[in-house]
């Protein structure tokens, strides 16, 4: 690292000119980067191959379809004259949208469709493809038309993606999540600083976001893997979080060395020598850690695996180069526009210092009370029900949500919203086929249209209507039923279908996750904390932090204690199995920065003076503070992803929040320090054969007690007992 200071110090023209033009390339390319995300997931599995002969051949009627709820007025039934004539005036409406398909009582005959003693039906309306729902002006179109030749007719518009999304079509931008969570970073900011230094982390986030869509354009063309659209929010609101704490960490050790005496450039270079190893050390553990996501054979969880080897990289990369031009140059300036009274940060947090204390005093009753803590969320985490969320509980208040309650009204199951196409091969007729499907008891219907765009090139396609939803937790044994009873050669698809094998691929490769994870992160805890009992504690708890996490999800939205008040949708009854799978590895990742600002700080103390306890105090003395503003800034970012408009992206924005607090507070701050005590001087301890192994030299007693000179001072730099003293109540 001294060597990198000094290459960034001599270069800094070259540096800033460099970032200068990658910024401006990020803000001519970002706009383009949407163009460039493809929806959508790929999976080696049955139903994605019927999906894509589906798409081939027949559009997308793999999609959960668009529905129309038509309510007729008194008098009027499906078999009025009026109403077929309706009903035909809207299936002509749909055939004249490109790639678009209907399914309706007019064209099918089916009574499937007709509800309420015939007052009522629906019309099973299906997208050119998937990803998207059908054009909202179709489905008004379509309403009118029937509204046309049926005075007093009601269609209104209902499906999983409309539910999903409130009923519109629109939804939140990057951009306007990025502003957001940089408004309120600089809040934080502003109050841990005290002083226009607050913009600092700032700028260098905005480079570090800026080249992080250029990264990820870079990716669309380096790779065959479909990004999801859903990994820009991610990369952009966790690039923002990462960026500010890397930052936050180096202008702080700056302003201590200043404080220690230091002159400015070698404030900068004590700064870089010093904080930047944690810094790049914990980088280098969150990108592996995010890395670790591509065993997953899920083309969405490969896509944020790709992104996320860069986005802790570039955002440390970003914060060693321009923070120390920054501060080298307009540092001081900074720090003497002053809003509020200038505390000296070589003086060690008197807060902190008394809580450290306390814990060093009673570790057992710290390590108890942060473990029942992680217990009680544990317990609520172990009944995670991963599947996909009914569509019932994705309606907030909207038009959406009120067709879905026409439509149970009207006496249709919700598994009409994910309905199941089986594309027939050859020489089936699609007539007997559905007859027999429809005496599966787990069936509403089966749907056969004579149009030509169901049939075509001598294959058909049939659509199931089951009664209960697809790929949530109470849909029995539909998907099962069907493969059982269909022709031998028939696809079956659907969007649900998919979703059901997807979550079937996840639980069975975790395993594979969760053990590369953990010996990557317990392999470069050991080698950078020269120690084996360290790393071993550090990664049982990320696994118990994550179980906390887990915790929150359910009680927040599968329990429904907090989605409902804060989002206004009610409790999901399940979590999407996507979910919780990214988050194991975000938070596995992410959150080593805390281990490691704290330990590095811990056994920096310790290395100087033999004395466990009293590094712990040292510490928590100069961390404490540090950890809970950047934990406090993640938090923010993160928790400003929960207004994006997917269900699944405010699930994960959910998570993420809250297990950046828990651990922060609760694991780092209170667990770490407690276990440390408690375990006195095994923490240090490291055979030989391991740091032969490690390719690190092992701590000796002697190492123990040399003095810091770091500075060139010729003094020792470490926090005196005088001063623990003075800070005592």
């Amino acid at each position: 690292m001294e060597r990198f200071a000094a290459f960034v110090m001599r270069h800094r023209i070259w540096v800033a000119l460099i970032w200068v033009a990658i910024t401006v390339v990020g803000v001519l390319m970002a706009p383009q980067v949407s163009g460039r995300l493809k929806s959508g997931t790929t999976i080696s599995a049955p139903s994605y191959t019927a999906n894509k002969s589906l798409q081939q051949h027949y559009g997308g009627v793999a999609a959960n379809p668009s529905v129309l709820v038509v309510d007729l007025p008194a008098g009027t039934t499906v078999d009025s004259p009026q109403a077929r004539a309706g009903l035909a005036a809207a299936d002509k409406v749909a055939a004249q949208v490109p790639q678009v398909r209907d399914l309706s009582y007019a064209n099918t005959g089916d009574r499937a469709l007709v509800g309420n003693n015939g007052t009522a039906t629906l019309i099973m309306v299906y997208p050119p493809a998937m990803g998207d729902p059908v054009p909202q002006e179709v489905m008004d179109a379509m309403g009118a038309a029937i509204a046309r030749q049926v005075p007093g007719a009601h269609a209104q518009t209902t499906g999983l993606e409309q539910l999903g999304n409130g009923g519109t079509s629109s939804g939140g931008s990057v951009l306007s999540e990025i502003l957001v969570g940089i408004g309120l970073a600089l809040i934080v900011l502003a109050w841990v600083f005290g002083s226009a230094l607050a913009i600092l982390p700032l700028i260098s986030a905005i480079v570090s976001v800026l080249t992080m869509q250029v990264a990820i354009y870079g990716l669309t063309y380096a790779t065959d893997l479909a990004i999801n659209p859903s990994v820009q929010f991610i990369v952009a609101l966790l690039g923002l979080g990462l960026s500010v704490d890397y930052a936050l960490l180096l202008v702080n050790r700056w302003r201590e060395e200043r404080d220690n005496g230091a002159d400015n450039k070698e404030a900068v270079v004590r700064s870089l020598r010093k904080a930047g190893h944690s810094v790049a050390f914990s980088a280098l553990i969150a990108s592996l850690g995010l890395f670790a996501l591509t065993v997953m054979p899920v083309s969405f969880i490969q896509g944020v695996g790709l992104s996320g080897l860069f986005i802790p990289s570039i955002a440390a990369l970003v914060a060693l180069t321009t923070v120390p031009l920054l501060l080298s140059s307009i540092g001081p300036r900074l720090d003497r526009i002053r809003l509020r009274k200038r505390k000296v940060v070589s003086t060690p947090s008197r807060t902190w210092t008394r809580s450290a204390q306390q814990i060093v005093k009673r570790p057992k009753t710290a390590a108890a009370i942060g473990a029942a803590i992680l217990g009680v969320l544990c317990v609520f985490g172990a009944t995670i029900n991963m599947n996909q969320p009914a569509g019932t509980s994705l309606a907030p208040n909207g038009p959406a949500e009120q067709a879905l309650v026409q439509l149970q009204h009207d006496g249709f199951p919700t598994g009409v919203l994910t309905s199941v196409p089986v594309e027939l091969p050859v020489g089936t007729d699609p007539a007997a086929t559905a007859a027999s499907l429809r005496a599966l008891p787990s069936m509403h219907g089966v749907l056969v249209s004579g149009a030509p765009q169901w049939n075509q090139h001598g294959t058909s396609v049939i659509m199931g209507l089951p009664n209960a939803q697809v790929g949530t937790a109470h849909a029995g044994t539909t998907v099962a039923d069907l493969r059982a009873a269909a022709p031998h050669n028939a696809l079956i698809g659907g969007e649900q279908t998919q979703n059901t094998d997807l979550t079937h691929i996840l639980m069975h490769w975790f395993p594979l996750l969760f053990v590369v994870v953990a010996l990557v992160t317990f392999l470069l805890l050991a080698r950078g904390m020269r120690s084996l009992l360290l790393p071993a504690k550090a990664v049982a708890l990320n696994i118990l932090s994550v179980g906390a996490a887990y915790g929150v999800l359910v009680l927040i939205w599968q329990l429904g204690y907090g989605s409902n008040s804060l989002w206004g949708i009610p409790a999901t009854g399940s979590i999407n199995p996507l979910v919780p799978m990214l988050l194991f590895g975000f938070l596995f990742g992410v959150s080593m920065d805390y281990e490691v600002f704290i330990l590095a700080r811990v056994r920096e103390a310790f290395d100087r003076t033999g004395d466990t306890n009293g590094a712990v105090v040292e510490g928590i003395a100069r961390t404490g503070r540090l950890v809970t503003s950047a934990a406090l800034i993640l938090f923010l970012a993160l928790a400003s992803l929960s207004s994006a408009p997917d269900v699944t992206i405010k699930m994960m924005a959910t998570g993420m929040a809250a297990g950046v607090l828990i651990d922060a507070l609760v694991v780092r701050t209170l667990l770490t320090p407690a276990l440390v005590v408690l375990f006195g001087k095994a923490n240090w301890y490291l055979p030989t054969w391991a740091a032969r192994l490690l390719r690190v030299k092992p701590s000796t007693a002697a190492d123990h007690h040399d003095v810091d000179d770091e500075d060139g001072d010729g003094s020792d730099d470490r926090l005196s007992t005088a001063d623990l003293q003075s800070l005592r109540p």
